[in-house]
């Protein structure tokens, strides 16, 4: 059995016109509506082998929030600088080069590219994946380079505005 989580990096700032884009932080907000997804994650006793993240600053923010609150080691974040202009077939390029002992993987990038690499596993398919959003899908395979030939099975589909206190 492999677990894949499909994370949208949180909402990020455009406060600082002199960055450029990969280098735009993470709004408080942004941070706060994570917080409220890592909640979740916690109650459901979520845990991964592995994190990969685009090199994006608002990416690798929202991936060390979502490490820290699982206890997955942040320094054991794999950045992949290809996952920020990424296309759909990119992503599951990645799961050639996963070990096969890694049994949940979560990746952390931008959209549109993750809407439509989360609508492939989704009979109710997403507008748009929104920030510090999550799909979840579990696949019966031995290894990575067999999931996308099989039938994955839902676990969440979870946005931020769902899980309001």
């Amino acid at each position: 059995m492999k677990t894949l989580y499909i994370v949208r990096h949180a909402k990020s700032s455009w406060e600082f016109p002199h960055l450029s884009d990969p280098e735009r932080p993470l709004l408080e907000k942004g941070k706060e509506r994570t917080k409220l997804v890592t909640k979740y994650l916690k109650k459901n006793k979520i845990n991964v082998d592995l994190i990969i993240s685009s090199h994006a600053t608002r990416a690798t923010e929202t991936a060390t929030i979502l490490a820290k609150a699982i206890g997955y080691p942040a320094e054991s974040i794999r950045i992949n600088r290809m996952l920020y202009h990424a296309t759909s077939e990119n992503i599951s390029d990645q799961f050639y080069e996963v070990p096969d002992n890694i049994r949940s993987l979560m990746i952390v990038g931008h959209n549109p590219t993750l809407t439509d690499f989360a609508n492939q596993f989704l009979d109710k398919k997403i507008d748009w994946l929104p920030t510090s959003g999550i799909v979840s899908v579990t696949f019966n395979a031995s290894g990575w380079d067999k999931i996308l030939e099989m039938k994955p099975v839902v676990n969440f589909v979870i946005f931020p505005k769902m899980l309001k206190e």
